[in-house]
């Protein structure tokens, strides 16, 4: 058998390896009786209780300091362990100073050759140069304004620098380059470097350092939470070999190695706390619904006539309504199908039945328009319908909570007022929630309690590919309203730059000398040195002031209060603004069928959904309608994602075009609101992971569902804490 060294050895690999676990490992084959110990920091296993520890315990890091990491969203040592680099800088390979190229970022070794350099070329700024050389050549390293590296460096010794090289008339020049002194692995150089996510007053450096002493905090000692069947099964890391590679990788093979365990993780229990979520609904005794004979005469009734799409869907929800288990079901469909009336027909079911039908939706003003709706369109039944909002009177909400407790109502329409602690409800047998992501499951069960085991109808106008809606929501049973009611006209969408403002400016006015209303939409509310964006107040001064001087411009942002964002819209529905400039706080479907112009600021800021969201807001009346979208980048990737809007107003295939191309972070409205954030995963290049943590979820919880076996027990309280302050755990546990 071929021998090799111990410390060859040593660097085999071996994912599954456990602290104090004797494995025979190497490279090369050869069989070496290896035991694992703790290499570095504590001794003890560490607990969920130490990661949630204030980040200011860890060294480095005081209360000024925790501060800003708070910015960032950085509270606890976890926080900061599941802070992940947003790209990699290779300082890992030195090139000689002969092979260094114009443009590219490189490590160079150079032995300084002359003293450093000063040249004042005016106020303010100062160029400081040093010359080095290596056995190929000489290049000039040059910083600005660095005054206290006059007498930092000696002629003769030699220094490790990493740039960027600027190579221009036969002259070389690094650009103020890190540098560290020569003698095997720096602390910034030599190394795969990560590069984080920062915010003002915070450095790469001092989040490196500060990472640094986060892992010797830690040791090698983090608690493993997936069963070793799982990781041997699905090819997964260790814990604390894939926090060490995401955050210092020594090679490129060891980054995919940890990037891997970590996504296939978050994905892991996410699927695992909504299935078990699901699984604890199923094993419930749910209300049995009688088939409505009324119910096809009624629909026969409407004053327009159903899509196949909406036949289909209520036809679904029939079925759920009357097997006798709770029903857990999610309405997708886009803007403007026609949502709002199969949640109607669902309702008009229950109260046939005998039971009372809640919808809970995010503001007052939506809460309004729908009970305006119910009431036409239930005007000839008899049911009483009624509203509850946060600003109704006491006197008036005293004999509300009292209707609703007698059950002398039968429909209720509000917002989180429905489910504060008084409201009781007499016999609730159907829970609606309209717009998703503005309600996390947390909410959805608080209101569901109030009835026993009523049945759940959630509603999105957020459209995502079936195979991943079928993931992404998997406690509850999907149906897809893929059809537009005939007629709905399409919305014109143009992409212009700052050239055509003027014409675009010209266009308003003669809207609104029609009578129309206009939408513009800012992505800032203040200015922000980080984007050259227009904020939405200093846009409404200059549009009030230069532009529109005789129409009535009103402004609403998320830093308003409540009531404040409730009366401006109330007066854009009544007429009383001509133009609304706003942020994303519109996306809420409020309908205002008289606006008919839709301009969107920046446009490349905002994700391919949210421009669609923010584009359904307009296209509902009986005029034509036309989104505006400014872009302000060359870039190919903005360029072909403006194209897209125009392209279609087909909200699927915009959501498959937004996942392939905005890349990792939040895809907008995929997600339950008030669960797990993703922090790592790509929803559409982690696609195959998705799927492999959904069998692995599914799997398991086939096999012990309520997480008895030894093995499963970390698993478990690691659920626990994750879905903590989320989702009440006895939702997933009712053991």
């Amino acid at each position: 058998m071929a021998q090799c060294d111990l410390g060859t050895a040593r660097r085999g690999i071996y994912d599954g390896i456990q602290p104090d676990e004797t494995m025979h490992l190497c490279t090369h084959g050869c069989r070496y009786k290896l035991t694992v110990k703790h290499s570095i920091g504590r001794d003890e296993v560490v607990e969920i209780s130490d990661l949630t520890k204030d980040i200011s315990c860890i060294k480095g890091v005081g209360e000024k300091r925790a501060r800003l990491f708070n910015k960032i969203g950085i509270y606890t040592v976890e926080d900061m362990l599941y802070y992940f680099p947003r790209d990699y800088e290779d300082r890992s390979k030195i090139k000689k100073i002969i092979e260094v190229l114009d443009g590219e970022m490189v490590c160079v070794r150079g032995t300084v050759f002359s003293r450093m350099a000063e040249q004042k070329v005016r106020k303010g700024l100062s160029i400081y140069k040093l010359i080095l050389k290596d056995d190929t050549g000489t290049i000039t390293a040059t910083w600005y304004n660095q005054k206290y590296l006059s007498n930092t460096f000696s002629v003769g010794e030699t220094y490790i620098f990493y740039g960027k090289i600027s190579a221009k008339y036969r002259k070389k020049e690094i650009i103020n380059p890190i540098f560290e002194k020569d003698g095997g692995v720096g602390k910034y150089t030599q190394k795969i470097i990560p590069i984080y996510p920062l915010t003002s007053s915070l450095t790469q450096k001092v989040i490196q350092s500060v990472m640094e002493n986060c892992f010797a905090f830690v040791g090698s000692n983090l608690k493993e939470y997936l069963p070793h069947a799982i990781r041997k099964k699905y090819n997964l890391s260790e814990i604390n070999y894939a926090l060490k590679n995401i955050h210092f990788p020594d090679t490129h093979e060891g980054f995919l190695k940890a990037r891997r365990r970590l996504v296939f993780e978050e994905l892991f229990f996410l699927q695992l706390g909504l299935l078990s979520i699901r699984t604890t609904s199923e094993a419930l005794e749910g209300i049995k619904f009688e088939p409505v004979k009324e119910l096809e005469g009624f629909i026969s009734k409407l004053p327009f006539q159903l899509t196949e799409a909406q036949t289909r869907v209520i036809s679904e929800i029939e079925k759920d309504l009357e097997c006798g288990k709770p029903m857990s079901r999610l309405i997708q469909g886009d803007v403007g199908s026609g949502k709002t009336i199969v949640a109607a027909l669902s309702m008009y079911i229950c109260v046939k039945n005998g039971y009372q039908a809640a919808l809970m939706v995010p503001t007052e003003i939506l809460a309004e328009q729908h009970f305006q709706s119910f009431r036409n369109l239930f005007q000839n039944e008899e049911m009483n319908i009624c509203i509850l909002t946060g600003s109704i009177p006491k006197k008036q909400k005293i004999k509300l909570i009292d209707d609703i407790k007698e059950g002398r109502v039968n429909i209720i329409i509000g917002t989180h007022a429905l489910i504060q602690e008084e409201i009781e409800f007499f016999n609730l047998g159907l829970v609606v929630t309209d717009e998703q992501h503005r309600f996390g499951v947390k909410q959805r069960a608080t209101l569901a309690s109030k009835g026993k085991n009523p049945h759940i109808l959630v509603m999105t106008a957020t459209p995502i590919p079936r195979t991943l809606a079928l993931i992404l929501y998997g406690d509850l049973d999907i149906s897809i309203i893929d059809q537009l009611p005939p007629g709905r006209k399409k919305v014109n969408t143009y992409v212009v730059d700052e050239s055509k403002r003027e014409r675009v400016y010209s266009f308003i006015k003669k809207q609104v000398a029609e009578g129309r209303q206009v939408y513009i939409v800012c992505p800032l509310v203040e200015e922000s040195e980080a984007f050259e964006m227009q904020s939405a107040v200093e846009l409404v001064r200059r549009l009030k002031e230069d532009v529109f001087p005789n129409l009535n411009v009103g402004l609403m942002h998320g830093k308003l209060k409540p009531n404040q964002k409730e009366e401006i819209m109330r007066r854009f529905v009544e007429g009383s603004i001509n133009i609304l400039v706003s942020t994303t706080v519109i996306e809420v479907g409020v309908n205002v069928p008289n606006a008919t112009v839709m301009v969107i600021e920046n446009a490349e800021r905002f994700g391919l959904s949210q421009l669609h969201q923010l584009r359904g807001r307009i296209g509902r009346g009986q005029h034509q309608s036309y989104c505006i979208l400014f872009n302000t980048s060359n870039s190919k990737v903005a360029r072909e994602r403006m194209k897209i809007m125009q392209e279609t107003n087909d909200g699927f295939k915009i959501s498959e075009k937004d996942l392939e191309l905005r890349g990792p972070g939040e895809f907008f409205g995929t997600r339950q609101h008030g669960l797990p954030d993703l922090k790592i995963a790509n929803l559409f290049s982690d696609i195959h992971l998705l799927k492999l943590a959904q069998e692995a979820a599914i799997n398991l919880i086939k096999q012990d569902s309520k997480f008895e076996k030894e093995e499963h027990k970390a698993l478990k309280e690691k659920l626990i804490y994750l879905f903590k302050e989320k989702i009440d755990a006895a939702i997933i546990f009712k053991i």
